[in-house]
């Protein structure tokens, strides 16, 4: 009987020590939420006291940061308006790449696609004695072994100059 306690205690006892990651984000504190917090722009002297535009309530404020048009202008779009047209020096790119066609509703259709996907693989894991990345769970199959990838790569020549260099063997 004691065996049989043992068993089960040693397992789940190394489990308390698994790292979820970022992938688990509730909290059981009782504190402030920090991805709640939002940066600003440093704060500015007008040119003019007297020619400040009136304040809107509910509206962005000149120091608030928006992460769509910073995003937007990280991949070389527009700072002033991210939902603007395509640049025509980035015509060709955008031509070559819808060449097969577009679909407008593509999120929609991969956001609906991901979730019976989810939803067929947590069938039989609903019920579990320790805590389990279920993301972990319902994607392992897809997950991309980089180390193994690289190594790929490299038996067939191509050169990998971003990864990082082959490990090096034991001299002794």
């Amino acid at each position: 009987m004691r065996a049989l306690v043992i068993l089960i205690l040693i397992p789940l006892a190394v489990s308390a020590c698994a790292n979820n990651g970022l992938r688990d984000l509730r909290t059981n504190s009782s504190g402030p939420d920090e991805f709640m917090i939002q940066p600003v722009k440093a704060l500015e002297a007008p040119a003019s006291y007297s020619e400040l535009p009136t304040p809107t309530p509910g509206e962005a404020s000149i120091t608030d940061r928006s992460a769509l048009a910073e995003g937007a202008a990280a991949f070389g779009g527009r700072l002033d308006n991210p939902d603007a047209g395509i640049p025509a020096s980035d015509g060709a790119l955008v031509q070559h790449v819808s060449r097969s066609g577009v679909n407008p509703n593509i999120r929609a259709d991969l956001a609906e696609a991901d979730a019976q996907f989810r939803k067929r693989k947590q069938r039989f894991t609903q019920i579990r004695l320790v805590p389990v990345d279920r993301y972990d769970q319902a994607y392992r199959r897809q997950a991309l072994d980089a180390e193994a990838e690289a190594l790929r790569w490299r038996g067939a020549g191509a050169r990998t100059p971003s990864a990082p260099p082959q490990p090096r063997r034991p001299i002794f």
